[in-house]
């Protein structure tokens, strides 16, 4: 069993890692500001891991893991979870599936009970697998129902093709449908496992009882080979060669304009830089686009900035509402024009220096309570190495107003945009580029 001991600057933690002897790597967050703990349980699946045939099974297996385990019957998870004063939630991104739970620092143990029962003895029981099914297609059909995530779900299509970015995440309702318990006990078997899961324990713990404690769990649990987990075939990103627009209707007056394009890899220096053109861009009342569209211009009431970074290839999100009576062409006239100021003039020193500090408050503000300092390591941890939010700071620095141009320039040239209007019914006008 490998460990290291690294200081977490800023913080008041001390991360200690391990690996047991079956693949399970225990991430031990040490900080004791507070007597609480948050027990949080990654596996490094998620939608891009799903075949075509079975999209929506990370999110779907994710609902039953609080639907019965062997030595823990449905609604067992929770009831434990609230006669112990604690809370408890979980998600499923397009790369890693994240279970946690936080706890006073004298009862987190029982988070690790819960876990290893859900690991080796899902049930996964037929009726309750028919509930939930109605249960995931509910939250489908209210997606649906929202105009901007109809317009999203388009527009990443376009964007990612074949790719299993270009699905969402929920599924569709075709694939939900042929679900059934033994194809979700294929799934579970083959990433809920020790050797693709971290297991990160964060707050006021010692750190040696914490690791026997994961041991005496899950140290008995089979080992099993980590290569084949994600070596299934699927389809290579490929984005489209050249511009592309499109245009959905929605029954509201609004009309609202998403643009993208291929982003950054997690952890790449592109990820880092694309953080501040974000900020720069969206960031608050001072922020570019909000300031000149929302503040002087009138043009939008809504204006935010995504930088979408992941594991395969990532995608940079605008997002904007016009203004009631703005013609659509306007608004998207004058936020290019900001856009190519952004990629052909350099940013001012002191504006850099506000976007910096912006970054560096959120940072801190991400590591205020247990819970979210464990999700900020983990999701690094599982999708690239969690050592990454130890480099944050250092990065951005070097991050100059030259290299905000160019990245700029290169990731939001025109050329490799896809851009959606989700516009009112009654007018089928689509603005012009």
């Amino acid at each position: 069993m490998s460990a290291s001991i690294t200081a977490y600057p800023g913080t008041g933690s001390i991360v200690h890692e391990h690996r047991l002897r079956n693949g399970l790597r225990v991430l031990i967050v040490e900080r004791h500001l507070d007597p609480v703990v948050a027990v949080t349980l990654w596996y490094g699946v998620g939608a891009r891991d799903e075949r075509e045939q079975e999209a929506g099974v990370s999110h779907f297996l994710e609902h039953m893991m609080f639907k019965g385990s062997k030595a823990f019957g449905k609604g067992e998870v929770d009831r434990l979870t609230a006669s112990l004063g604690g809370s408890n939630n979980a998600y499923t991104s397009y790369d890693h599936t994240a279970y946690w739970f936080e706890f006073a620092s004298d009862r987190w143990e029982q988070a690790l009970d819960l876990e290893v029962d859900r690991m080796r003895g899902l049930l996964l029981d037929a009726d309750e697998f028919d509930a939930e099914r109605a249960v995931v297609l509910e939250e489908l059909g209210m997606g649906e129902d929202d105009p901007w995530r109809n317009l999203s779900r388009e527009v990443g299509q376009v964007l990612f093709g074949r790719h299993p970015y270009g699905r969402p995440i929920i599924g569709y309702r075709d694939t939900l449908a042929a679900m059934d318990p033994a194809s979700m006990r294929d799934y579970h078997q083959r990433f809920y496992h020790p050797g693709n899961a971290t297991l990160l324990i964060c707050g006021d713990v010692n750190p040696k009882a914490a690791l026997k404690a994961a041991r005496a769990r899950f140290g008995a649990l089979e080992s099993r080979d980590v290569a084949p987990v994600n070596s299934g075939w699927r389809p290579p990103i490929v984005h489209p060669e050249g511009p592309r627009r499109l245009t959905v209707r929605w029954d509201d007056p609004a009309s609202r304009m998403l643009m993208v394009w291929p982003g950054a890899k997690v952890g790449s220096d592109d990820d880092f830089a694309l953080d501040l053109v974000s900020s720069l861009l969206t960031g608050g009342r001072l922020s570019r686009l909000h300031r000149k569209l929302v503040l002087e211009q009138g043009l939008a009431t809504y204006v935010s900035a995504s930088n979408d970074a992941r594991v395969e290839g990532g995608a940079f999100w605008l997002f904007a509402e016009a203004a009631q009576g703005v013609d659509p062409s306007k608004l998207e006239e004058a936020l290019r024009a900001e856009l190519t100021r952004l990629s052909t003039e350099l940013v001012p020193a002191a504006e850099m220096k506000r976007v910096r500090l912006t970054l560096e408050s959120s940072e801190a503000y991400e590591a205020e309570t247990v819970s979210d300092l464990g999700d900020h390591i983990g999701q690094y941890a599982v999708d690239q190495d969690w050592r990454l939010v130890l480099e944050f700071d250092e990065r951005r620095r070097a991050i100059t107003a030259k290299r905000v141009r160019e990245v700029a320039a290169r990731i939001m040239d025109p050329e490799r945009c896809v851009v959606g209007w989700s516009l009112p019914r009654a007018d089928a006008q689509e603005p012009q580029a």
